[in-house]
């Protein structure tokens, strides 16, 4: 009898893309993953749907104890795929709800609790584990040093403060210039608490994007994984 030999199928590669708010990881995660054919992971996007899901249930963010509540039923389902991103709290689409100013603004309370952070920290790493995909490009906070510290390529993608709340004024609606700087700055403040997302790790390569457009940082972040990452991968 002819016996045969199964491969296990490969590991993912994980691109960990960490940076503050602002700084345009999304975006240009987004376009790496398109350029790579790469799943991508907005790691952002579950804690916002987790303060969605609070605050829906009437909870107090900023009370510890009712958001650990919310995370026992809270059902979320996110896409990996660049080209069609959404995000589903049960059987509600919460895609753009998520990016509205209210939940902008518990969504920092919501991240620090430890215990959030360590349940979705492993429903990251199971998503893209059980990908099914060559390579996924996860962005957030955290990433590079908590959530993949081992990832092959780690990627720490940051801005002048002034440049990323023009940056995110572009992508808002409703809000002036100067209230979003000021969300900018308390954002930054709250989760420096929490993570360290200014000064890269040993190992993790900082792109400065201040002075780079969006063709120009998404280039250095491909030249990044194509220093790492085997030819073919």
């Amino acid at each position: 009898m002819t016996e045969r030999l199964f491969r296990a199928p490969a590991e993912p590669v994980v691109v960990a893309i960490d940076g503050p708010a602002g700084s345009g990881k999304s975006s240009v995660s987004k376009e790496v993953a398109r350029r790579r054919a790469y799943g991508y992971l907005d790691t952002g996007a579950v804690y916002r749907a987790l303060a969605w899901h609070a605050l829906a249930h009437g909870a107090d963010t900023s009370d510890a104890s009712a958001v650990v509540d919310a995370l026992g039923d809270f059902d979320v389902r996110i896409s990996l795929d660049p080209d069609d991103f959404w995000v589903r709290v049960g059987e509600h689409d919460v895609t753009g709800a998520i990016r509205e100013p209210g939940v902008t603004d518990a969504v920092s309370g919501v991240a620090r609790i430890p215990i959030v952070r360590h349940t979705v920290n492993g429903m990251f790493r199971r998503l893209t584990a059980e990908s099914a995909r060559r390579g996924v490009v996860v962005e957030g906070r955290d990433i590079t040093t908590v959530v993949f510290p081992e990832a092959p390529v780690r990627v720490l993608l940051t801005a002048s403060e002034s440049v990323r709340a023009a940056r995110r004024h572009g992508e808002t609606t409703g809000q002036d210039a100067a209230s979003v700087a000021a969300s900018i700055a308390r954002r930054d403040a709250s989760d420096a608490t929490v993570s360290e997302f200014l000064t890269g790790a040993e190992g993790v390569t900082v792109v400065d994007s201040t002075d780079l457009d969006f063709d120009g940082t998404v280039d250095a972040v491909l030249a990044t994984i194509a220093k790492e990452v085997p030819h073919g991968r």
